[in-house]
């Protein structure tokens, strides 16, 4: 069927205030690896009537369409980097470990949140010493995470536990409201590697809920990809998926100090086709389905092959007997800090491949990613 160009318009409209909506509600949980259950929350919430829901026992959630089929997987992490309390000072100050992978420079002199295990957000700022107190010598050398505090207006360590419930082990998220920039389409906020991809994976399971796609549709939603892809063990395993599609927020490079003309994650650029980083190699009949796709479909798309990183791929294409993967991504700048920014178009891009891809893997196409002789 096919549609008048007004009516396409209302429907990409739709699409896309959907998407800033879920995308701000997302990025804005609290949610490091390990402690993902704001965004499992949302997950459940917009998900529930669309199929059955279920975790695995590492936190992991999925919400099936159940028909018959090859089983096609659909996921993204749902953690993002942060930190956890390891000590509280006698004067109220808080020190900490990182959770995922930083970059110090970043961290200094940025507000974070404390989730207390009475559920209560404590707002506080990383610090360390002035360097106007450092010898010349040490003022242009990164400070070291064990240098670095969490300054919450506590004067001791009474406080701190006490009237704020603050304890060891609670997690710590950076804070960033999730905000509109003045140029069009532009948004910028934390968590956006992964909150790009678990907007997509909800988006896409609501857009294909009244289709006839020829498969069964698992969505997910993993846990603590970013500190060493392991929800993504579990969940293959609990899935047993025929295919997997994983949705990213992956590092953008067409800022200064990169080549333009070998940019692979050009924000506006469309969606990133990973074929390889040191984690996966992209199944190659099913990378060629997926560029075939955006090709025909006339979805922008740009092919992206990485010499560092990964992603979930890294846990799922080993799982079982192996399981055909592919990563599909949104270009984020800086990601892996408080403030990163996107564009709206890539996401868009990366949610109507997915769901172009979702209704062409069928028997013959998904038998056909794993017939070697």
């Amino acid at each position: 069927m096919e549609f008048p160009g007004s009516v396409i318009t209302l429907i990409v409209s739709a699409m896309r205030a959907k998407a800033i909506s879920l995308l701000q509600e997302l990025t804005e949980a609290h949610s490091i690896s390990g402690h993902e259950d704001e965004v499992r929350a949302i997950f459940v919430d917009e998900l529930s009537g669309i199929g059955p829901l279920a975790t695995d026992k590492n936190g992991s959630v999925i919400c099936a369409h159940v028909k018959k089929g090859p089983r096609v997987l659909i996921a993204g992490h749902m953690d993002e980097v942060g930190f956890m309390v390891q000590n509280i000072t006698h004067d109220g100050f808080i020190q900490f470990v990182m959770i995922g992978g930083w970059w110090s420079q970043v961290m200094l002199g940025q507000r974070v949140q404390i989730l207390t295990r009475g559920g209560e957000k404590i707002l506080g700022v990383t610090g360390s010493k002035p360097p106007h107190f450092l010898p010349a010598s040490q003022r242009d050398n990164a400070v070291p995470v064990e240098a670095m505090f969490i300054d919450v207006g506590a004067s001791s360590y009474h406080e701190v536990t006490e009237v704020y419930g603050i304890s060891l082990g609670d997690p710590i998220a950076p804070w960033s409201p999730f905000t509109a920039l003045s140029k069009p389409n532009y948004y910028m906020a934390k968590a956006l590697d992964n909150r790009v991809g678990m907007a997509c994976v909800i988006q896409a399971a609501q857009e294909l809920a009244d289709t006839d796609h020829p498969n069964e549709l698992v969505f997910a939603g993993s846990v603590q990809e970013e500190v060493g892809l392991r929800g993504a063990k579990t969940l293959a395993n609990f899935v047993k998926p025929d295919v997997a599609i994983v949705l990213e927020g992956p590092p953008a490079d067409d800022t200064p100090g990169f080549s333009h003309a070998e940019s692979q994650g050009r924000l506006g650029g469309g969606v990133q086709i990973r074929l390889y980083d040191p984690t996966a190699i992209a199944n190659p009949c099913l990378a060629d389905l997926v560029i075939d796709t955006a090709r025909q479909e006339n979805i922008p798309h740009q092919i992206t092959v990485r010499r560092g990183g990964g992603t979930d791929a890294g846990s799922f294409h080993l799982a079982g007997n192996g399981i055909p993967s592919i990563v599909l991504g949104c270009p984020a700048r800086y990601i892996h800090s408080h403030n990163s920014i996107i564009e709206i178009e890539d996401y868009l891009a990366m949610l109507k491949l997915t769901i172009a891809l979702a209704e062409r893997l069928d028997e013959a196409a998904v038998e056909g990613l794993t017939r070697f002789i």
